[in-house]
């Protein structure tokens, strides 16, 4: 009884901290999407007649990997955004690389 306790125990923590760091990542790509360039990244991409990131990444149409691009090299009028990304004093403080804020911003926007 013991044992079945302490490895459920053992179960719920983990799920308690896996949860933790999906709530802190989530956290942290809200506040790359509000804060980038001082204005947010809704003060383009919110407005109907330029690219709405939500949709796309929603319709698969911005996968990972295109949306890593975009941020890097930048693409049209959107300039390169990686290292405005890692001025973010919440990436700075969770000790946030590159992928792991680009991970974060690109699951708060899917989850938007």
């Amino acid at each position: 009884m013991k044992k079945t306790l302490g490895t459920l125990t053992g179960i719920v923590l983990i799920a308690l901290s896996v949860s933790a760091v999906a709530d802190e990542q989530t956290e942290i790509g809200k506040k790359i999407y509000e804060r980038a360039f001082g204005r947010g990244c809704g003060t383009c991409h919110d407005i109907a007649s330029n690219p709405q990131l939500t949709a796309n990444i929603k319709a698969g149409t911005l996968d990972r990997a295109k949306f890593e691009q975009v941020i890097r090299e930048g693409k049209g009028g959107m300039p390169k955004a990686i290292d405005e990304i890692m001025k973010n004093k919440a990436v700075q403080k969770a000790g946030y690389t590159e992928e792991l804020a680009l991970d974060a911003l690109y699951k708060y926007i899917s989850n938007k």
